[in-house]
């Protein structure tokens, strides 16, 4: 099947059909007729990989669930194995598994951002080099399509061919790249592994909490002077059925994943009824710099190339083997804005009390990054002090 024009801003809706003249609701199973699978997910108890041993235990195809993480989960069905995925012992319980789905990363924006990339990388390094010493013949990752970075240029929608243009100056983005080169490296060093890694949009969902989800809780919506913004999100429902085609072989390689189409800057104002505040570039990125540095924000300045430029994916892949997203980015949108409700953030550090209320009174002037001076003058006075 081939993917839609690159221009198509439509979306499927529950009364529109999909591939085959099928219906929506039938979209998201894929009709695998290969040898059934024993497929391992790691950080099964919680988040992304709860939601997919889940559908895993139910999916056609897979003879059996390993669910790997640091605790027991609450999934049935499933074998369990609790260990940390940075154990070489990693590879003796990945015995007789065809497929790995490593999910077990650390994306909290109030982590320790060291420990929080050794973490994610020989985390990630361990699973690989288990993977391949146990036989498994395909390893899934996930990362985001934050990785072909965000600029001027970038054509609207990218293909999944796309250069990897992404800094490692926005949050994650470092360890989201070195496991990039993971991904690259391993069928060299590992001949006849797979490796398959798939590129979310925007994520938004249960539990989803990052600086790009926190911008839609601040007063004003914070535009760059000549920037173009484009907005493209993905539910973490739709991310969770394309990592079951992932896992079942659908889709091979580099995988972007998302909504139809994008919104432009205009159109999300219109939907979440939040006006904008327009910054010169030069004043945006120079305090969101200096409230970094200052320790009061855990968004860098880099995070705001993410709101300003263009990174839209085409999930041609994902297209091309029968898979659609149950979700509009409109319907997304509108959830994450329900999910929000009552946070208050400014350059991605959530506000509470007298903070948010300092925040939102300034923010007729300032809004977003200005708005931060009170805690700019309140970190000064304790140092002071």
């Amino acid at each position: 099947m081939s993917s839609p024009p690159s221009d198509v801003r439509s979306r499927l809706t529950g009364d529109q059909v999909g591939p085959a003249g099928m219906e929506e609701a039938e979209v998201g199973r894929p009709e695998y007729t290969g040898p059934p699978l024993v497929v391992a997910v790691t950080g099964a108890a919680s988040g992304m990989g709860e939601r997919l041993v889940r559908r895993l235990a139910e999916a056609q195809g897979v003879r059996r669930v390993l669910a790997i993480d640091e605790r027991r989960g609450e999934a049935r069905g499933v074998q369990w194995r609790v260990l940390d995925v940075r154990d070489p012992a990693v590879a003796e319980r990945l015995a007789g598994v065809d497929v790995v789905v490593h999910l077990a990363l650390d994306l909290g924006m109030e982590s320790d951002p060291k420990a929080r990339s050794a973490y994610n990388v020989r985390g990630t390094q361990t699973v690989i080099t288990a993977a391949a010493a146990a036989g498994v013949h395909r390893v899934v990752l996930c990362t985001s399509a934050m990785v072909y970075g965000a600029l001027a240029d970038n054509e609207v929608p990218m293909a999944e061919d796309a250069p990897l243009r992404a800094t490692e100056e926005a949050t994650l983005v470092g360890d989201l790249l070195e496991i990039e080169r993971l991904a690259r490296r391993a069928p060299h060093v590992h001949p006849g592994l797979s490796v398959t890694v798939l590129r979310p949009a925007v994520l938004v969902g249960p539990g989803v909490d990052t600086v790009l989800t926190r911008h839609f809780e601040a007063p004003r919506l914070l535009v760059v002077a000549g920037s173009r913004p484009c907005w493209q999100f993905c539910h973490v429902d739709d991310l969770t059925t394309a990592l079951e085609y992932a896992a079942l072989g659908f889709v091979e390689g580099e995988v972007t994943v998302g909504c139809d189409g994008w919104l432009e800057q205009e159109e999300v104002e219109q939907i979440t009824g939040i006006r904008r505040m327009e910054l010169p570039a030069s004043l945006a990125l120079g305090t969101a710099a200096r409230l970094h540095r200052l320790g009061l924000t855990p968004a860098p300045a880099g995070d705001l190339a993410y709101t300003m430029y263009p990174w839209v994916v085409s999930g041609s892949r994902l297209h091309e083997a029968g898979w659609r997203p149950r979700h509009s980015n409109e319907d997304v949108l509108a959830e994450l804005l329900a999910q929000v409700s009552g946070n208050h953030a400014v350059a991605g550090r959530r506000l509470s009390g007298k903070d948010a209320a300092t925040s939102l009174g300034a923010a007729g002037a300032t809004v977003a990054l200005v708005g931060t001076a009170a805690l700019v003058r309140r970190a000064r006075k304790r140092r002071r002090v």
